[in-house]
């Protein structure tokens, strides 16, 4: 096995954003602290293909004289789907030349007025459709867990550098499960928030179901905690209730429900039993525990991916237009394209495709009249070597293996529930397996809590502390 990382007798040492932060009031200095940083990307970024752009120059300069903020000085990265003032936004793709931006998009804008300080941007699969980044030039994201396998979804390049301790916090985005899947497959806490809990940008805003959402990857709850509490003082939707300060696991015993078969696929038998053997942790600590049949019509799936799809085709039907003249649609990988002939092919079949995933926010607000939260993997088998969703490949074989191992995440994307990932299982190969905790709109307070007391009863492995193999 290979293991990657790049945790150091540095200054950055083994901290987290909060500890960082906690630093730097004790006097640490953050130009060397942003220094270390760098060096750790530039160490480990060859084995793991993790950078899309850097901007280690500009880094340099802000460590002088950072933004305010609770974070002020930490050093993070952001996925290059969102604008960032000088910094081009290239989507994964190879199907244009993106200019670099003008300003921050907003998104952005929220997530830098927090203090953090960004190093550049991190890589996705094309426009984040698949759930491994690997590229037809560039390859793949590797984890550095094993660096046989991939990093996981279209958030991987972030996750990727938070595991390998280069930075504490980095952006991602969710828009089937790419928080939740690099999170699983790199040992990391990954929430999706509710649907507009954070600010997004305008094209995020304007699809028919927005099932996108940003968030962020940690290595600690009290990071992903602490990053929505500040966030939340700078963007605040007054249609949800207040996160909060999270700091403390919470005393309410929950009813938790247990779902092993996920959308169309069940769980490899390994992974429902990691699932099960989570469900007797929550169990002993006191939690009422249900193992329940999956609460979604058989026909969410295909609904799913129809949505999906039109996605794709939009972009290629309007790639020029949004993306100016260096725009050839020849350089899209296959699953993109593959994708857009999909729905071009089931035209007829979309409206009632978006009612669908319109109706299974009723259908989920039903359910957590019963449950409190719902205990599933978060993907449904072990991390896949890399090759095996290899963008070049025929779309109907990607598509397939893709829906093997991505079964149980696209739900909340649809309802705009929140669902939190946690490292809190291992694989017979010695590889994180997430398990994910989902409950209902605007509790991510709750999901916190439980994830607080779970951080605190089963602490999850450090890839710093692990034997090479």
């Amino acid at each position: 096995m290979t293991r990657v990382h790049a945790f150091a007798d540095d200054v950055l040492q083994d901290l987290d954003a909060v500890g960082l932060v906690e630093a730097y009031r004790q006097g640490l200095s953050i130009p060397e602290v942003i220094e270390a940083a760098i060096a750790r990307a530039q160490s480990v970024d060859e084995h793991l293909g993790a950078l899309a752009y850097e901007a280690y120059g500009r880094a340099r300069v802000e460590a002088k004289a950072p933004r305010p903020g609770f974070f002020a000085g930490v050093p993070t990265f952001l996925k290059d789907n969102v604008d960032v003032a000088g910094m081009p936004t290239q989507h994964g793709s190879d199907a244009f030349v993106a200019a670099r931006a003008k300003r921050d998009g907003d998104f952005a804008r929220m997530y830098l007025a927090t203090g953090l300080l960004p190093l550049g941007k991190t890589r996705l699969s094309e426009f984040g459709f698949s759930a491994a980044v690997d590229h037809p030039r560039l390859g793949p994201v590797r984890t550095p867990w094993h660096t046989d396998h991939y990093a996981g979804a279209s958030s991987a390049g972030s996750a990727a550098f938070v595991a390998a301790g280069v930075v504490p916090i980095a952006h991602a985005n969710d828009g089937g499960g790419s928080i939740r899947i690099p999170a699983s497959v790199n040992g990391l806490v990954g929430l999706k928030p509710t649907r507009d809990r954070l600010a997004q940008d305008k094209l995020m805003r304007d699809m028919p179901v927005r099932i996108v959402s940003d968030g962020v990857l940690t290595r600690s709850v009290r990071d992903t905690a602490a990053f929505y509490r500040e966030a939340e003082k700078v963007f605040r939707n007054p249609r949800l209730a207040p996160i909060g300060d999270i700091s403390r696991p919470g005393r309410s015993r929950l009813r938790i429900a247990v779902v092993t078969t996920g959308i169309g696929r069940d769980a490899s038998p390994e992974v429902r039993e990691l699932t099960l053997e989570t469900a007797a942790l929550l169990e002993s600590l006191g939690h009422r525990v249900e193992e329940i049949e999956p609460p979604v019509p058989g026909r969410f799936a295909d609904q799913f991916v129809l949505y999906w799809s039109m996605m794709a085709m939009f972009i290629v039907r309007t790639g020029r237009r949004q993306h100016g003249p260096t725009w050839d649609p020849a350089q899209l990988d296959s699953l993109t394209l593959g994708l857009a002939r999909h729905c071009q092919r089931n035209l007829h079949k979309l409206p009632l495709a978006i009612a669908g995933l319109g109706a299974s926010r009723r259908l989920a607000a039903k359910h957590h009249a019963t449950y409190d939260v719902t205990l599933t993997p978060t993907v449904a088998t072990a991390t896949p070597t890399v090759g095996h969703l290899d963008p070049t490949a025929d779309y109907e074989q990607v598509m397939d293996r893709l829906m093997d191992w991505v079964a149980f995440t696209p739900l909340q994307n649809a309802t705009g529930e929140p669902a939190i990932s946690l490292p809190l299982a291992t694989t017979s190969t010695g590889l994180p397996q997430g398990m994910m905790f989902g409950s209902g709109e605007g509790r991510e307070a709750r999901l916190m809590e439980l994830a607080l007391e779970l951080e605190e009863a089963a602490p999850w492995p450090r890839i710093q502390d692990q034997i090479q193999a």
